[in-house]
């Protein structure tokens, strides 16, 4: 097992890497997509059905979130970012606004990146003491929003990692051109965040397989350097679904062009 007491743990804002000035508009969060129609992956059901809302003000600002260590530059324009991983299902719909006028912003490039069940990021594995096969690209992608600014993506809930709680990290990126070998160039980085889960959402997830594997000690919310406890101003998902059937997961962001 790999010793993972030299790597290097995701700083808070304005503590190292890249620096939190830009600020952005995180709008509250509406009703959830259609319902999933997926596979169970679980080998107990851990809890009823769990509805875990976000509530925030609109047009609440907040700020920029670290990158983190473990972001790679030229991932693919893709809908689906599991690359068989197992895990939990989860789809995101993630809407984003333009900040200065609230109107949608359509063909924004939203890019997510986030480790799997054991904890483990591609391009990383081992870092979180698991072994496993590394292609250097499962659980990372994005997609561009649509004319209403939504950005409908499928992965599966991330696991965790020695000291941070549960989350995806997320880069919005406008006049991107995307390659015919599946990539994009180009373009302006305009928002680096994070997406948090509701912890107790990830208690009934770390009770079923693959995540009950992880015998990392989890970091809670309220324990975490980065998230601040505010809720849908700080990125916290509205999640429905149940870990049978898979969760689904709506954010607003408003983002400065």
């Amino acid at each position: 097992m790999t010793d993972t007491s030299h790597v290097p743990a995701e700083v808070p804002p304005n503590a190292a890497g890249r620096p939190v000035g830009r600020r952005t508009v995180l709008f509250g969060t509406g009703a959830a997509v259609a319902g999933l129609a997926v596979g169970a992956c679980t080998t107990s059901e851990p809890s009823p059905t769990a509805t875990a809302t976000a509530t925030g003000d609109v047009c609440t600002l907040t700020k920029e979130l670290t990158e983190g260590p473990y972001y790679l530059d030229g991932q693919l324009v893709r809908a689906d970012i599991t690359d068989g991983k197992a895990g939990i299902p989860l789809k995101l719909s993630l809407t984003v606004v333009d900040a200065g006028t609230c109107e949608p912003l359509p063909d924004a490039l939203v890019e997510l990146w986030h480790s799997d069940a054991l904890g483990e990021y591609s391009g990383f594995v081992g870092r979180n003491g698991h072994d496993e096969p590394d292609n250097g690209t499962f659980l990372r992608g994005g997609v561009l929003t649509d004319s209403s600014g939504v950005a409908a993506i499928t992965t599966v809930y991330p696991g965790w990692y020695r000291g941070r709680c549960i989350h995806i990290h997320v880069k919005v990126h406008t006049n991107v051109t995307p390659t015919s070998d599946g990539h994009f160039t180009g373009g302006q980085e305009i928002h680096t965040g994070q997406l948090f889960f509701d912890e107790k959402v990830t208690d009934a997830v770390a009770r079923v397989t693959p995540y009950s594997t992880n015998s990392v000690t989890r970091t809670t919310l309220a324990q975490d350097s980065i998230y601040d406890e505010g809720g849908a101003t700080s990125g916290l998902l509205t999640l429905t679904g149940t870990p049978s059937t898979g969760y689904t997961g709506t954010l607003t962001l408003g983002v400065e062009r």
